[in-house]
């Protein structure tokens, strides 16, 4: 199996075992930090402890190559997403100065997140890896940033625009950045994206990403999804 068919439980057992909470059936990453949940197989005592991680409120998510067996006293919400690696980036200067993020921009990262919706954002997202952005006038326009990281790669991910300033290239700018540096520690840039995303697959792949695999996203709650 690829390391990437199970990314969350490759993390959460590897680099980030530090903010992984659990047992052995089933981890998930700290709650300030993401919703991402694995388990360590499809038993029943690890589908049991996987439904210990939902909490009353909120959802958990889980990223795999297969459907899992479910829990059937908890609600479902799946979709398709298509994982994308990257063995080289298509290289371009920035046209724009780019800004190295931390503790200080928290709030801005957060209200931007809230705003454009580049996929789930906690108060501690910021902390799972670099994050750099694009200020215009001392306010955060734009983001990107690194998440979940399995042994030997580390996901892209928080990127966004403010819907004011979309246009000037720079989600593909910062991309680019993310994924040279990690490219640059001997490690593989991956990403996920909804599998309807025609617009940001095409964008992806002129940076040099290319589709790895189908993964089911699958959010479970103790409560019905809108």
């Amino acid at each position: 199996m690829h390391p990437l068919d199970r990314p969350v439980w490759n993390a959460l057992t590897t680099r980030q075992s530090s903010l992984a909470r659990g047992d052995g059936g089933a981890l998930r990453f700290d709650p300030d930090y993401g919703l991402f949940a694995a388990t360590a197989d499809d038993s029943t005592d690890a589908i049991a402890a996987l439904v210990a991680l939902v909490p009353e409120s909120g959802a958990v998510g889980l990223v795999e190559a297969s459907a899992m067996r479910l829990p059937p006293a908890l609600a479902v919400k799946d979709a398709i997403c298509n994982q994308m690696i990257a063995d080289r980036i298509v290289a371009a200067e920035p046209k724009f100065a780019v800004t190295a993020l931390g503790d200080g921009d928290a709030e801005e990262m957060m209200a931007l997140a809230s705003l454009t919706q580049p996929g789930p954002f906690f108060r501690k997202t910021h902390m799972l890896g670099d994050f750099i952005g694009v200020k215009q006038n001392g306010t955060l326009v734009a983001m990107a940033g690194e998440r979940m990281k399995p042994a030997g790669f580390t996901e892209v991910s928080g990127v966004c625009t403010h819907p004011g300033h979309r246009g000037n290239g720079y989600a593909g700018g910062l991309m680019r950045i993310v994924a040279e540096k990690i490219l640059a520690r001997g490690e593989i840039p991956f990403l996920h994206v909804y599998a309807d995303n025609a617009g940001a697959i095409a964008l992806y792949e002129t940076l040099g990403f290319r589709f790895r695999a189908a993964l089911h996203f699958t959010l479970l709650s103790r409560n019905p999804f809108p």
